[in-house]
């Protein structure tokens, strides 16, 4: 019993890591390392910690196995930082024959509004923001694929994070960027700007 008992938490732990791993090669990086490295560096912090609690585990109770509560320690973790690491794929509507910057801005809105302006210009409710990093589907108004033509900031992380100073009461304005570019420079960046000081709606970010 206690072996079979060990197998399955053990394959659960280790499937579970897989996946892991796999999301890990999607999410961006920081400090000029890549996303899998830094994650790889937690889950082995989770592999050292998982083998300290299941030791402290055993001086409490010899009775239970040493793997089995590793392997559960190690797949509860695993389960906790792939929550952590879940951004949504949002569907982003822009006006027909748009080309130019998308501004997502982080707001108080409680609803996302993905619909954007004739600006480009959409928003986020704090928590959807802290979470995007993930490459959005891009439609047009009458529903035609634009994802193609959608540029994001780097070949490792699509969205560019941008922070801008608003002169009324000192407000920061920030926001997750993608460019649409026409059909004939797909693939390249073209660094269209917007001032969205001029254009965000102040009543959406007090």
């Amino acid at each position: 019993m206690n072996s079979k008992l060990k197998i399955a938490t053990g394959l659960i732990s280790l499937g579970i890591l897989a996946t892991l791993i796999y999301k890990l090669t999607e999410i961006p990086g920081g400090m000029l390392l890549s996303g899998l490295f830094l994650g790889g560096m937690v889950i082995s912090s989770i592999l050292v910690a998982a083998l300290i609690l299941t030791w402290l585990t055993k001086l409490v109770s010899k009775r239970l196995p040493f793997w089995t509560i590793y392997f559960t320690i190690t797949a509860i973790a695993f389960a906790v930082f792939h929550y952590q690491l879940y951004s949504p794929t949002l569907t982003i509507v822009v006006p027909e024959n748009y080309t130019g910057q998308v501004s997502l801005v982080k707001s108080n809105v409680a609803e996302n509004i993905l619909t954007v302006d004739s600006n480009g210009i959409g928003y986020l409710n704090e928590s959807t923001f802290n979470k995007l990093y993930s490459k959005p589907i891009v439609v047009d108004e009458n529903g035609k694929d634009l994802t193609e033509q959608s540029v994001g900031f780097s070949p490792s992380t699509f969205f560019g994070l941008g922070t801008s100073a608003s002169a009324e009461k000192n407000r920061e304005i920030k926001s997750l960027s993608f460019e649409i570019v026409p059909k004939d420079k797909i693939g390249e960046k073209q660094y269209y700007h917007t001032d969205l000081t001029k254009l965000v709606d102040k009543g959406k970010i007090e």
